[in-house]
């Protein structure tokens, strides 16, 4: 008779444990920018107990007024959302983070332009405003696509701070930096007629990472069996984005309802077949795109000197 009580309460306790997180498990992940469509896997592991099922108990938070990377850099939140350059600059100046995952798998961040403007190819930005958000190497790469189609980059006059695409396109700048999947389906929604030339079909070497999530190696090096869980946790999340962008987007607008729900659900749509694309499955990170992109930093003397690879990026979660 003990033998089934001991059984009976050893079941009990195992069922009754089951999604309530780890009191030692309590972690954050730091967002690049405020909420959107590029987090949503985030919140939907959230909302869905993906997190609560792995025994953690997980905040989502904004970066305010630091920069992402040093906050995860320096251990004030063990994960972040930032991006390929971002972590190849840091480690050319010996900040070790690592990208444990490409959230979309291609770049699909463009140049936009009202059809107004007389924009049709990258020879059209000559004599034209580039309304500029101050990235390090932003300028650099519009120069080099300039150059490789036989446009002159002296012609273009840079504005600077330039950060809402539909209060300034064809008031303060002729043509700006955007990302389709938020900016150019939501301007497709409003019926505004713009030209869009995607950065990736411009030069293969742009079709980098954007964003990814990181961390730190001595938080990798000291907290596996967190980050495995964190990460199944996350691939869940985003896979249901991809099974369910509707039902995804109407978590999303649940824990951030002043977002606007068109574009929620426009984004969300576009998405859902680009988070994870072509590639085997979703956070997938090839060598070549991390070799090719630091390479061409590199080159264009972007970062101080040139980095280990293997080492700025990992797929063994995934593998694992």
């Amino acid at each position: 008779m003990k033998k089934y009580i001991v059984i009976f309460v050893t079941l009990f306790l195992l069922f009754s444990c089951k999604g309530k997180p780890d009191s030692d498990a309590k972690i954050s992940v730091t967002l690049d920018w405020t909420p959107n469509t590029n987090h949503t896997g985030l919140y939907v592991a959230q909302e869905l107990g993906y997190f609560a099922e792995e025994g953690l108990e997980v905040e989502i938070l904004q970066p305010g007024q630091g920069i992402t990377d040093q906050i995860v850099a320096t251990g004030k939140s063990q994960f972040g959302v930032s991006y390929q350059e971002n972590v190849i600059r840091a480690r050319s100046e010996d900040i070790p983070l690592v990208s444990i995952a490409a959230v979309i798998q291609h770049n699909t961040s463009g140049f936009a332009f009202l059809k107004e403007s007389g924009i049709k190819s990258v020879i059209d930005f000559e004599n034209k405003r580039y309304g500029s958000w101050d990235s390090p190497s932003e300028l650099a790469i519009l120069k080099n696509v300039m150059d490789k189609h036989g446009a002159d980059y002296d012609k273009v006059k840079v504005i600077s701070g330039i950060y809402d695409f539909f209060s300034t396109i064809g008031k303060e700048a002729d043509f700006e930096w955007i990302y389709y999947g938020w900016d150019g389906v939501y301007a497709e929604g409003r019926d505004i007629e713009m030209g869009y030339i995607p950065l990736n079909t411009l030069n293969p070497i742009f079709d980098y990472y954007t964003p990814v999530i990181i961390s730190s190696e001595e938080y990798l090096a000291k907290n596996a069996e967190t980050t495995a869980k964190f990460m199944r946790a996350v691939k869940r999340g985003y896979e249901y984005c991809i099974a369910e962008p509707e039902k995804a987007a109407d978590i999303m607008l649940k824990h951030v309802p002043e977002l606007n729900e068109k574009q929620v659900r426009a984004s969300l749509d576009y998405l859902a077949s680009q988070y994870q694309s072509d590639a085997e499955y979703w956070g997938y990170q090839s060598q070549k795109v991390w070799q090719d992109f630091a390479s061409w930093m590199a080159d264009e003397e972007l970062i101080a000197k040139p980095i280990e690879i293997d080492k700025a990026y990992t797929n063994q979660y995934f593998e694992d």
